[in-house]
């Protein structure tokens, strides 16, 4: 079975490639030769996990799935959430971003916070969408090289380390793309 990922990030790509089942091939926007920018002008995370699948089965008429994540902050009231990628500018910058929370989030303020990814399958004029929450705090600085986005920030909860100091596999123990993406592989385990 190929499956298309409607994504430029192939960041991304690779942590869903690591728990891909044998018999499934995973192709990108740049396998696909795709360079436009896919619009994330939605207001929800759903909406635009949805949004970007739509655009991609439209465009090439293949099963295909995005996903959009969000980290929401419980003393930000939820932010930066849907506005994740772009929170410090309307460029994405991973160091920029993290360097906004980090300010935001004063001494004494409580740190309790989430990563929500949403996974839209689009196939055969049918949607449907998987969700992986992943609760933790944020951390008072950036630790760890690994991932990406605000891995170097983020403690799931029952962890002690961030997710940019774990490795992949200990990640994907936690991660909430490894959630949804369970979800998903059993929903195509059950269409196959």
């Amino acid at each position: 079975m190929t499956i298309v990922f409607a994504s430029h990030n192939e960041k991304k790509a690779s942590e869903i490639r690591s728990v891909l089942p044998q018999g499934i091939t995973l192709l990108t926007l740049a396998d696909l030769n795709y360079h436009q920018e896919i619009p994330e002008d939605e207001p929800t995370i759903e909406g635009n996990s949805a949004f970007k699948a739509q655009w991609i089965f439209k465009e090439f008429g293949m099963p295909c799935f995005a996903d959009d994540t969000g980290l929401e902050v419980d003393a930000l009231d939820g932010a930066p959430g849907v506005h994740s990628a772009r929170y410090a500018s309307i460029q994405r910058s991973d160091e920029a971003n993290m360097d906004k929370l980090l300010s935001e989030l004063g001494p004494g303020m409580h740190r309790e916070a989430q990563f929500k990814t949403v996974i839209t399958y689009c196939y055969a004029q049918k949607q449907v969408q998987f969700t992986g929450i992943v609760r933790g705090k944020i951390s008072e600085d950036k630790r760890g090289d690994q991932g990406f986005g605000y891995d170097p920030i983020f403690i799931a909860d029952d962890a002690h380390l961030t997710f940019a100091q774990m490795t992949l596999e200990q990640k994907n123990n936690y991660s909430h793309r490894a959630r949804a993406m369970k979800q998903f592989l059993s929903f195509l385990t059950d269409l196959a």
